[in-house]
Parts: C-alpha cells; structure tokens; sequence
C-alpha cells in the first residue's frame, strides 16, 4: 500500500493532488498546510513519498528548510517539490537539499502523475526544460550574484522582496529580529547594495523570474 504525505497551504493544490493520487489508485493520501504538521505526519506515518510546496503561509522559500530536514531524518526520502517558482536557481537549491524531483505547478496533470511515478520508484525528476536550465546554473554558478547565498539568506530576500519589515520577516522566519539585521547586512555585502532600499530592489529584480 502506498502512502503519500502532501505538504502545500493552498486547498485547491491539496485537492487537485489528492485527486490525481486517487485516481491513479494511490490508497493513503494524508495532508498538511503547514511545515510543522507536515514534518510531524512525516515522521508519524514515514509516506512513501512527499509532495511538497517551497512557500508556505508568506514563509519565504521554507520549504527548502524541510526538505532538508525529511532528507536529514531519512536518507531515501522520496520527495517531489511541486513548486510555482521556476527559477533554475531555486530548482538547483531544492536538489541539493535532497529533493528527488521537481515540477512546477502550472504543469499538466499528466506530467505531474509521471514526476510522482519517477519519484515513487525513487528515479530524480526534471522536465526536460529545467534540467537545461539547471545545468546551465552548475555551468555559470559563479557568475550568479544568488548562486552563493545560503537557504536562510534566500528566504530573507524572498521575503524582502514582498516588502516584509525586519520585526515580519523575524516572525515568519522564527528567528530573532537580530538575527535578521545581520543576515540583511550580510545580503548587502554579497550583492553589494548600500542600502536596505537598495538592497529590496536588488531582491526584487533578482527574484522576479521566481515569481
């Protein structure tokens, strides 16, 4: 019997996935809108395979924080991201976090239902458009200004590109409104902005293509 654990906060996404799953005979297909439940049902029913969202509830790119920590828990973790943000940057970086395929959302069903089935028999997964796009990341990784960013410095940005405040994006985050100053003044470095104002129209540009 497969068991398969959907982590997105978007109800239509749940119930268009759920659908699919079913339909493709799938048995056991349990939910969560949020990372904390959804690594808690990770942990509790080990599925078989997860799908799982890279933002969630306004929280940057967290789910490239539990990709890891599902990756971390269980080294054979099979994991689908199931994605709006088609950035070849953010595909590499949900990769090496540990997740065995990827697929944008706005893909069809069918080539949806063919990243689980890859996925499912533990095989990675790109379209054949991202893992040229990807490939050409690896090949110019040192020419892009987000290649050396860590997963907390994306999520900031992400976040700073919304428009969040320093004391929102620390609650979002689940960090000290400390913590974030200093990651914001280490973004300013590594993308070299004099500014914060400058540095959010630097985000803003920079992600626009994640959109």
């Amino acid at each position: 019997m497969t068991t398969v654990l959907i982590i997105d906060d978007h109800p239509i996404v749940l119930q268009g996935c759920r659908r699919m799953l079913e339909d493709a005979g799938i048995e056991t297909v349990l939910e969560a809108r949020d990372a904390v439940s959804g690594y808690k049902l990770y942990r509790r029913h080990a599925p078989d395979v997860v799908i799982v969202d890279l933002a969630m509830q306004g929280n940057g790119l967290g789910g490239l924080s539990l990709v890891r920590r599902m990756r971390a828990s269980d080294p054979r973790a099979r994991i689908l991201v199931l994605s709006m943000h088609s950035d070849p940057i953010i595909v590499a970086r949900a990769l090496e976090a540990g997740a065995t395929g990827y697929v944008l959302k706005d893909t069809s069903s069918e080539h949806l239902l063919e990243a689980f089935q890859k996925v499912r028999a533990g095989t990675p997964y790109l379209s054949n458009d991202l893992a040229m796009q990807v490939a050409l990341v690896h090949a110019s990784a040192r020419q892009n200004r987000l290649a050396d960013l860590t997963p907390r410095e994306l999520q900031t940005l992400s976040l700073l590109a919304e428009g969040k405040a320093y004391g929102r994006i620390a609650e979002e985050l689940h960090v000290s409104y400390k913590t974030v100053v200093n990651v914001c003044s280490q973004l300013k470095q590594k993308l070299e902005s004099r500014n914060l104002p400058e540095l959010i129209r630097t985000a803003v540009q920079l992600l626009s293509a994640a959109s």
